[in-house]
């Protein structure tokens, strides 16, 4: 039985970043699909799209390398877990390392990034960090 869902998915992606898979394959819901839409816009991952299957649906992300194979997502980090939820205000809301990374969030309006949470002033949980 799995109590974190969106952790699964961050393992995922950083065990197949580690062995330079050129894509991976995670199980299909709302809040995976706008975290996907996230690291694409941000420029983590290459696209992401839905692969129909029987039992579930899977979300298939194509990872991104630089020119030379090195890596863009170096670690994730998941901060709001199933027993101590981390919730932000638009305000507290920091850059990652002086933004060379940034910070996924789950507001009202969906599932942004920091920068575009700052922009619109909203705020929410506080799902990950990548860098």
């Amino acid at each position: 039985m799995m109590t974190d869902p969106i952790a699964d998915m961050l393992t995922r992606i950083r065990n197949a970043v580690r062995v330079e898979r050129p894509y991976v394959d995670v199980p299909l819901s709302n809040v995976k699909r706008g975290l996907a839409d996230v690291l694409k816009r941000e420029g983590y991952i290459w696209d992401w799209q839905v692969v129909e299957a029987a039992p579930l649906s899977h979300l298939r992300l194509e990872l991104k390398y630089g020119p030379n194979g090195e890596r863009l997502i170096q670690k994730i980090r998941r901060v709001s877990k199933p027993g101590r939820r981390v919730y932000c205000r638009a305000k507290e809301l920091r850059p990652v390392l002086n933004g060379m990374g940034i910070t996924i969030i789950s507001t009202s309006r969906g599932v942004v990034s920091d920068r575009e949470a700052r922009q619109r002033k909203l705020g929410g949980e506080v799902l990950c960090e990548i860098w």
